[in-house]
């Protein structure tokens, strides 16, 4: 069976909490003294789990693990907003919850489930006009006053875990580019209430899971089969 050179390969790692996946690249780099690196699809510095990390001749595979589902699974709460949609900014809003049922829940997740236009968060990664997004609202500039442009996601399965309210945790597998954040946000408006995203962790990409991920700690260089 043929296998990588060292410069050519992929490593599977569970990115921590408050790391960016930029700061994850730039620690394996110096780790593994990797001429050429990049990961293949964005995390959160809030969000942990699996980020894709291609090395040498690899780097030209990126496009094909972004293009890979992605499943996630987290919580979030719901009654109250943040800016960010998530535990990066304070809560600014708080909304009634009582008249939410679990009926009402499940049936609101379903509606997820297939093709839909998505706005991506004002606090993402997200170019608009050379500038990421978060810089214009870090920047104090409010989303009404920015055109951010729609994006079309597919969510595959959206399933209800456990309903302890105001906390819902809840699982989902949906294509590259879906902000779980987002849904979050629609979801808690879908309720005529507001909700943010309390912890997430992506669990796979494609066939490859988190559960066979190394930590950054435990980071060595080794080979991998060439697909």
């Amino acid at each position: 069976m043929e296998i990588a050179p060292v410069e050519d390969k992929f490593y599977l790692i569970n990115k921590p909490k408050f790391w960016t996946s930029f700061d994850v690249v730039k620690k394996l780099k110096n780790l593994g003294q990797f001429k050429k690196i990049g990961h293949a699809g964005t995390l959160d510095p809030l969000a942990t789990g699996l980020l894709i990390l291609c090395v040498g001749k690899y780097t030209k595979k990126i496009d094909y693990f972004q293009e890979l589902p992605k499943t996630y699974e987290g919580s979030f709460i719901l009654g109250k907003t943040t800016p960010s949609i998530d535990l990066e900014t304070e809560v600014d809003q708080e909304y009634p919850i009582a008249h939410i049922t679990i009926e009402n829940i499940l049936t609101c997740a379903s509606s997820f489930i297939g093709y839909s236009q998505q706005l991506p968060p004002i606090y993402s990664a997200v170019k608009l006009n050379g500038e990421r997004l978060y810089k214009h609202a870090r920047a104090g500039i409010k989303e009404a006053e920015l055109q951010i442009k729609w994006r079309e996601i597919n969510v595959y399965t959206f399933d209800i875990l456990e309903i302890a309210m105001p906390e819902v945790k809840f699982k989902i597998a949906c294509t590259k580019g879906t902000y779980i954040r987002s849904i979050v946000r629609d979801f808690g408006q879908k309720l005529n209430s507001g909700a943010y995203l309390n912890s997430l962790i992506r669990t796979q990409i494609g066939e490859y899971s988190v559960e066979n991920s190394m930590s950054i700690e435990n980071f060595k260089v080794e080979n991998h089969e060439v697909i």
